[in-house]
């Protein structure tokens, strides 16, 4: 199975979290100019709604530009990447004033007695939630071909780039919470946390009320993360295309995805399927359901990125290598480690949902991936099937046990929908690769 599926599955859901929370944003800015959007048309029915449109039209304007081409997309990009390096500096200069280190007493919360829900669990599950901050950073490697020196460059620039953000993302997480208490930031306002945040950037009255004291320039701090938040979607959205693209022109995915216009030589086709499945993503998922897709999709790309460095680097020893991953295998195994122990303090039903889609992902593979792969053309007999089939008998075993974990985590009285749907999968999935194997055994004699 091509781990491209799981990472363009990952972009889809990056987008999807993001465009509810550009949503929010946009409520927010409204409202601070005297407009008040109805609830109803800005959030999904599970937070109170009927339907986010904002989410959704946002969406469709970046899908858009990208149809029209990259060339002007690059420019805008470049501009709001300065825009958003400028919006995390004022905000931390600005707000480092504000922080009352009352907030941060107790600095990590108790845990109130369930897993992840404050305390050292609490920590590791946030840390997990929030771990999609980090997609994107591999997209660095893309530009090898444009470097002079890719063996020293790449490595250099991955590294760089993501000490540094490392460092923003601390250091305006620390200002964000000693502005406002962390328990200001749940529920729907926690959607747009910075805007939660610059309203505590004020005096309060006698009676209380936190009166800002940069009024316009909370207001431009919020437009300018509106701003920077549509160069996210859309690189998402693009990064999301061109995976499968490079899949269709493998043969692993229909030539409908590699099929580019000629007016715009964009594959405009693949576009405009992903701006509806998107949009509607955004504009019937709950925030918190997608974020934590997006988590935990991507600490398993991860972890397969590490696993598949051990087993080319004992099984292809001979490659030549620009770039060699150091102190193999202990750093392989560390992040393997790291990734699956965040994966575990993730909500039971995230589990389900990342299994059922490697399930899909795997359905693609198998009826239809495995007959046109131009990877394997002319060879009679596919390696691997076996495999195959295997890790969809697993996947299927999986399904089973992460619904009765789900179940039992939220109660056996509660909604079963969770457990129906992955029991459903499980037996039919199960089914359907063990008619797959024994088909194979009776090619066989």
């Amino acid at each position: 199975m091509d781990n491209r599926l799981g990472l363009g599955s990952e972009y889809t859901v990056a987008a999807t979290t993001v465009s509810i929370s550009w949503s929010r944003y946009l409520v927010v800015f409204l409202e601070g100019v005297g407009i008040n959007l109805p609830h109803a048309l800005t959030a999904c029915p599970w937070d109170g709604g009927v339907v986010n449109i904002p989410a959704f039209l946002i969406v469709v304007l970046m899908s858009i530009f990208l149809i029209r081409g990259t060339e002007g997309s690059s420019i805008f990009n470049g501009f709001i990447v300065f825009l958003k390096v400028a919006v995390i500096l004022t905000f931390v200069v600005l707000g480092w004033k504000y922080i009352n280190t009352e907030n941060y007493t107790p600095y990590i919360p108790a845990n109130t007695g369930t897993l992840g829900e404050f305390g050292w669990s609490g920590v590791l599950r946030g840390a997990a939630i929030v771990f999609f901050a980090f997609l994107g950073f591999d997209a660095v490697s893309t530009a090898a071909q444009e470097t002079k020196n890719p063996k020293r460059d790449m490595p250099i620039g991955i590294l760089m780039s993501l000490f540094i953000c490392t460092i923003l993302y601390m250091v305006f997480a620390h200002v964000m919470t000693g502005v406002a208490h962390y328990t200001d930031f749940a529920g729907q306002q926690g959607i747009a946390p910075v805007a939660v945040a610059i309203d505590h950037m004020g005096h309060a009255d006698a009676a209380g009320i936190i009166h800002p004291d940069y009024p316009w320039l909370n207001r431009a701090i919020v437009l300018a993360i509106l701003f920077g938040y549509c160069s996210v979607i859309m690189v998402t959205l693009l990064g999301q295309s061109r995976v499968f693209l490079s899949m269709s022109r493998d043969g692993l995915l229909p030539p409908f995805f590699s099929h580019i216009n000629e007016k715009f030589r964009t594959p405009a086709r693949s576009n405009l399927l992903f701006m509806v499945i998107v949009g509607l993503l955004a504009a019937f998922v709950p925030a918190r359901v997608a974020g934590e897709m997006t988590s935990i999709g991507t600490l398993f790309a991860f972890t397969l990125v590490c696993a598949a460095v051990l087993i080319v680097r004992k099984s292809m020893p001979e490659v030549h290598r620009a770039f060699k991953t150091p102190f193999v295998p202990v750093v392989p195994i560390l992040g393997i480690l790291t990734c699956l122990c965040m994966m575990l303090f993730l909500p039971a039903d995230t589990w389900i949902r990342l299994v059922l889609w490697m399930l899909i992902g795997l359905d693609v593979y198998a009826c239809y991936g495995v007959k046109h792969s131009k990877l394997e053309q002319h060879i009679p007999r596919r390696r691997g099937l076996t495999i195959l089939n295997m890790i969809g008998i697993a996947l299927s075993v999986l399904s089973v046990i992460t619904g009765l974990w789900h179940q039992q985590t939220v109660g056996w009285d509660e909604d079963k929908t969770l457990l129906i749907i992955s029991f459903v999968f499980a037996f039919t999935h199960c089914a359907f690769y063990m008619i797959r194997i024994w088909k194979q055994t009776s090619q066989k004699k």
